[in-house]
């Protein structure tokens, strides 16, 4: 197939287009019920992704965002607001959305572990949970503004994980990811044996209050009536803006290079005289921060934490997220959170086989696309330097 070449017009004629298509088809997939139109949907997304490609569309929207990497910001942003605004009354739907950017910012975390600077944890799930029930007791029993308690839980988060990174370095390969396991089982177990955290019936979590704003209240704007899950879902939204923007500078940056020559070879890293275990720290600490405060935010929104909700299977999922979206590549976490988290529920059938499904969407990215869902070049997708 010939190179396609766009100009700025062009480029964002396709942009425009693409993004309209893709947030119709998520409204239909969104606002469908029965199981058949799911499967109708998602037999028809994979019909246009080979049919695209075969034509070249898909080359071409390609081109265009690499081209437009600014606009390409702007359009998804506005194809996210679209989507709230669609189901403003909806609990459900935005619920799911404003999970799926949660998730993907946890995700952010362990893609810079894993991605950046190549340490193993296999138990995002407790450093969300940790997240999550900080701010349950913090909401309780103080009288902190809700912003305090977002930062100290992903703070508290952040100090746990500085302190199991110690025995994390001093093991290699498998038994690295063991120990993070072994954390995340320990976690769960300390979380049911403890009354004061509720013991297996977990703990309420009073909603979010910014500024005097009272979040877990339905609001009225031009005399309709939005859902609560409005306010989450934006404040989500901002959250994962911000960190996007932190990730993205971190990987232009020389901290982003140091990383990842500590990821690719620890003999060169040394030979350079860059500290190994400084910048694998660093890299788990700043990781977990951000699981802890996309648990703070998801405890307020769901109004209720317990044991069951941070198991090692929902370590399974992030970890699937990470891998479905590719190593190093935060571009890919949103679709890979779409698929990992709204597919099962909207097709109920697989509700039971969750890990199953992770567990052979992992293994088929794995085998044929390593590089994580999104092409290689789509990763230029949001890139400061992609039109050179």
């Amino acid at each position: 197939m010939k190179d396609i070449q766009l100009n700025k017009k062009s480029a964002a004629l396709v942009l425009g287009l693409a993004t309209l298509g893709i947030s119709i088809y998520m409204w239909l997939f969104l606002h469908a019920e029965s199981q058949l139109a799911v499967g109708a949907l998602i037999v028809l997304a994979l019909i246009l992704t080979l049919l695209g490609k075969k034509l070249g569309t898909v080359e071409r929207i390609e081109k265009a965002a690499a081209s437009r990497p600014g606009l390409a910001r702007v359009w998804s942003l506005l194809a996210a607001l679209s989507l709230v605004a669609a189901f403003y009354d909806s609990h459900f739907v935005l619920l799911m959305i404003g999970g799926v950017l949660l998730y993907a910012i946890a995700c952010m975390g362990l893609t810079l572990q894993f991605g950046f600077s190549g340490v193993s944890n296999f138990s995002g799930a407790a450093f969300f949970g940790i997240g999550s029930y900080t701010t349950a007791v913090l909401a309780t029993h103080t009288g902190l503004p809700s912003l305090a308690n977002i930062a100290i839980a992903g703070a508290v988060a952040a100090i746990i994980g500085s302190i199991l990174i110690w025995p994390v370095l001093r093991t290699r390969g498998h038994y690295a990811a063991l120990v993070t396991i072994a954390f995340g089982i320990l976690f769960k177990t300390f979380l049911e044996v403890n009354d004061v955290l509720g013991g297996p019936q977990g703990l309420q979590v009073p909603g979010m209050t910014l500024f005097g704003y009272v979040f877990n209240e339905n609001f009225t704007l031009f005399g309709i009536e939005f859902s609560f899950y409005v306010n989450y879902v934006l404040l989500s939204l901002l959250l994962f803006v911000c960190a996007f923007v932190l990730i993205k500078a971190l990987e232009r940056s020389w901290v982003g290079l140091s990383m990842d020559v500590v990821r690719t070879d620890e003999t060169a890293a040394s030979t350079f005289g860059l500290h190994i275990v400084r910048w694998k720290v660093i890299a788990f600490t700043l990781g977990n921060f951000f699981a802890g405060v996309a648990g703070s935010v998801y405890g307020m929104m769901v109004g209720f934490v317990a044991p069951n909700n941070f198991t090692f299977a929902d370590s399974l999922l992030l970890l699937s997220i990470t891998i479905l979206g590719g190593l190093g590549n935060v571009i890919g976490l949103i679709p890979a959170a779409i698929i990992v988290m709204m597919l099962p529920e909207k097709l109920q059938f697989i509700q039971e086989y969750r890990v199953l499904l992770y567990a052979v969407l992992v293994i088929g990215i794995l085998l044929f696309r390593p590089d994580g869902l999104l092409p290689r070049k789509t990763r230029l997708f949001f890139s400061r330097k992609a039109a050179q």
